[in-house]
């Protein structure tokens, strides 16, 4: 008697056996989009930071073309500051 239940698989069995196997499956197609997505995370904060760099240097860029093209603002800066005693805020009109 414990031959024959041994001896042929049932349908109970078979159905577990396949749904282990797709577990299996998913469980591996997970792990390679979690490694994927760590990938990715690690890639945009290298991107992240190089655009820090860059706007950091494209404000200087802007800073630099201001100043060139706006003298007179730089030179009323200087001349106002000149006027005033040390100590004394500087005013601006």
């Amino acid at each position: 008697m414990m031959n024959s239940a041994n001896a042929a698989p049932t349908n109970a069995t078979q159905a577990k056996e396949r749904l282990y196997a797709q577990l299996a499956g998913s469980l591996g197609r997970m792990s390679r989009a979690l490694s994927q997505t760590a990938d990715l995370c690690e890639q945009l904060q290298v991107d992240l930071h190089a655009m820090r760099i860059f706007a950091g240097l494209d404000a200087a860029k802007f800073m630099t073309v201001a100043v060139q093209l706006n003298p007179e603002d730089e030179e009323r800066d200087q001349s106002v500051s000149e006027d005033q005693p040390e100590g004394e805020p500087t005013k601006r009109g």
